[in-house]
């Protein structure tokens, strides 16, 4: 029994050192750098466990991707939900874009739906996986504005949406934005607009309770 429950820990630890190892490359290396060799000598494994533990690369890429979006969920959540104004909440969203830059997290995202553009089988499983941050923003936005004459010209999906969009576009622009200025002239923008649209986020009256009967 003793030498069963060894074997499950040294599985566990193997699969967890492939995760990491897989994110690592993916961020580091991109799609195309993140081979079952690559990944596993990174993790000191055999890259036969590769497709032993995951079935796959992509099934490997997958849940490294899994792990840092509920890792980044976590901790966003907290943080955007302190936001109580269009201002606070579009610095909240600008600590997110940073941090996500800084720790590779958007390359990590945006190499896997490059990916699958070539590969169809990898689309369904991207589309799942994003639907989580957009309900993110939705709520959020709706939480902040909802109800405001802004929320009713912005709505909380399309400004998801757009979010989403916007998150993918950065990483293909940084091939032309090497310092990333013009990334942060956008971000400057939108908090320097904030302050001027205060008006359009007070809340209409009885919005509240037409929200509430919904």
């Amino acid at each position: 029994m003793a030498k069963s429950g060894g074997n499950r820990r040294s599985s566990a630890e193997t699969r967890d050192r492939l995760v990491t190892a897989a994110g690592e490359a993916l961020r580091e290396e991109g799609r195309a750098g993140a081979s079952a060799r690559a990944i596993a000598t990174r993790a000191g494994a055999n890259s036969a466990l590769v497709f032993y533990h995951f079935g796959g690369v992509d099934q490997l890429l997958l849940a490294a991707l899994d792990r840092s979006s509920d890792e980044r969920m976590r901790m966003y959540d907290e943080l955007a939900g302190q936001a109580r104004t269009l201002e606070e909440l579009v610095e909240a969203a600008t600590r997110i874009y940073r941090t996500d830059l800084e720790r590779g997290y958007i390359t990590e995202f945006s190499e896997l739906v490059a990916a699958a553009v070539t590969q169809p089988e990898l689309r369904p499983e991207i589309r799942t996986r994003a639907e989580p941050w957009i309900a993110f923003i939705e709520r959020h936005w709706n939480r902040v504005l909802g109800g405001s004459a802004l929320g009713r010209i912005l709505p909380a999906r399309e400004v998801a949406n757009a979010a989403i969009t916007y998150y993918l576009g950065v990483n293909l622009f940084s091939v032309l934005d090497e310092d990333h200025s013009r990334t942060e002239a956008v971000l400057d923008l939108a908090g320097a607009m904030a302050p001027r649209a205060k008006l359009l986020t007070l809340r209409l009256p009885g919005a509240g309770e037409r929200r509430a009967e919904i």
